[in-house]
Parts: structure tokens; sequence; C-alpha cells
């Protein structure tokens, strides 16, 4: 076990933990938070997407001991309910979620598309969310958000 010191949406927080443990589990199981979502636990389905200092990782397989004094930022530390998100009220302006499991992949991965190219084409955008997963298949939804976010945050 280790004392693991890191910041979630800006909140300074301590995980006693084995240093293997996956990120996930310890956002979930010891810091109780709702999101983000276990998916397949083998990275490949993109569920589980967070930004690490920025950078959209899987935490099913981000040992817990590499975020150590680091910023980690979730679904819910990107926006409020007053204040949500570009891509968060085009999802729902969209109306893209249909089950919603797969939601936080998808929006956690363009938001850090987005950040560092925001003009991105529409093959750059494919190409970022290579990999991520959607059951319920509300793909065109998807891009059709992801298009809306760009132009508000023109």
């Amino acid at each position: 076990m280790a004392s693991i010191k890191f910041a979630v949406d800006g909140k300074s927080v301590t995980v006693n933990a084995d240093p293997n443990m996956p990120l996930l589990y310890a956002l979930r199981n010891d810091l109780e938070m709702g999101n983000p979502h276990f998916g397949c636990g083998l990275a490949q389905c993109g569920v589980c997407t967070v930004h690490l200092d920025g950078e959209p990782v899987r935490s099913c397989v981000m040992p817990v001991s590499a975020v150590a004094g680091k910023k980690v930022t979730t679904l819910k530390g990107l926006g409020t309910l007053k204040k949500p998100h570009p891509l968060q009220a085009a999802f729902v302006e969209e109306q893209v979620p249909q089950c919603g499991y797969c939601v936080n992949g998808w929006i956690m991965t363009a938001a850090a598309l987005l950040k560092k190219n925001p003009k991105a084409n529409d093959a750059q955008v494919r190409e970022a969310l290579a990999g991520l997963k959607c059951r319920c298949g509300t793909h065109v939804s998807i891009l059709r958000a992801i298009k809306r976010a760009q132009q508000q945050m023109a």
C-alpha cells in the first residue's frame, strides 16, 4: 500500500492503495465517483477516459501511482450544470445519449482534441475517436454534436 496524492477536478486527494491498482478503481471505489465508467478493462472501449494533465488516458489500465502529483480531470470536471463545457451542451442539444454509458469516453476524447486543434476537420476528428465504442450506434449524432461544439467554441 502507498499514499498517493494527486488532484481530481481541481481538488487535492490522497488515496491509500496498491500502486499498481488502476486509476479507475481509485476514482470509483476510493473516491466514490460515478464517472468514469468501467467498460472493458483493457483500454479498448474508451468508457473510462479521463484527462491526465490535459491528455486523454484510459484509466482502467493507468496505474494510480502514475498520477502522483498530477492533475486528473473527469467528465464532471469539464463543466458544471450552470456552465457546461461546449461538448457537454452539444451532446444534450443533439440528444446524443441513448443509454449514455459511453458518453464519457466520447466527450473526454473530443475535448482533448478540440483543445489542441479547435478547427479539426472530419478526418482528424474520426482519427482521434478511433477505438471508442458505442453499442447504441449514435456515431452520427456524436459527430454532429462535436461539430456543433466546434462552432460554439469558434
